[in-house]
């Protein structure tokens, strides 16, 4: 083989490994020598001088990260098992490749752990209500952690909290039983403001006894709009007591 043949094979193989084309999304971090060569370069063509120049190509776009059941013992002293779901993106590409060995390694295990110590400090309740204020806390302690790794975490939700059979039927006949607690306190309370209504009525009658009267001729008109053939005479009630010889007065 010829020596301008060589030389056009060590070209194209310089030009195969130096010229580097990067997507939008895409940063390149140059490593030249072994230290970090100005800002990250990226997106369009990049020229890396293979072999003294080395290429780390970082991607910004959001990254779903899927964090497995940990098993967690609640304030109250309950086993759950909880799995959550992490959202973030590469800030800063530098940081993300120099600070951190594998920065999406390294998150998931921050997640997890996070995912475990704050859970452990609520109750079971607290768990299963507040699931908003829950993932604000836990996306604020993930970005605070992960700042320094040039990672922004943008959303953290828990997405299912799994419990024992035994457990969750003894939560249901709390529920259960707290539904009769109100249904009974709500007919009580119905019945106490009827009794209310009622004494206030007895008090208006007794004041006008007409009214009395006339209540009776609206039961009476009632009472013959339903083709019913029973009729109701109203008796005072000092009649009565004078057929039992108990006159009211004299």
């Amino acid at each position: 083989m010829s020596t301008p043949m060589i030389m056009v094979g060590l070209l194209v193989l310089w030009l195969f490994n130096s010229i580097k084309i990067l997507n939008e999304y895409e940063r390149a971090v140059i490593f030249r020598l072994g230290r970090v060569l100005g800002e990250p370069k990226g997106p369009g063509v990049v020229l890396v001088f293979w072999p003294i120049d080395r290429a780390v190509v970082i991607s910004l776009r959001l990254i779903t990260l899927d964090v497995p059941p940990q098993d967690i013992i609640t304030k109250d002293n309950v086993s759950a098992k909880v799995n959550a779901v992490v959202y973030f993106r590469v800030m800063d590409a530098t940081k993300a490749t120099i600070a951190v060995q594998d920065y999406q390694y390294a998150t998931s295990q921050m997640a997890q752990t996070t995912l475990r110590s704050v859970l452990g400090e609520m109750e079971l309740d607290d768990l299963l209500s507040q699931r908003e204020k829950i993932n604000e806390k836990l996306q604020t302690i993930l970005d605070m952690q992960t700042d320094p790794w040039g990672i922004k975490v943008s959303s953290v939700a828990v997405k299912h909290v799994d419990i024992s059979d035994e457990l969750r039927r003894a939560m249901a006949r709390q529920a259960e039983a707290e539904r009769e607690r109100r249904a009974k306190v709500i007919a009580a309370e119905g019945e106490f403001q009827a009794a209310e209504k009622i004494c206030q009525a007895a008090e208006r009658m007794e004041r006008n006894p007409m009214a009395l009267q006339l209540r009776y001729l609206q039961t009476l008109v009632e009472i013959g709009g339903e083709n019913n053939t029973t009729t109701i005479f109203p008796i005072p009630m000092d009649i009565l007591n004078v057929l039992r010889g108990n006159p009211t007065s004299k």
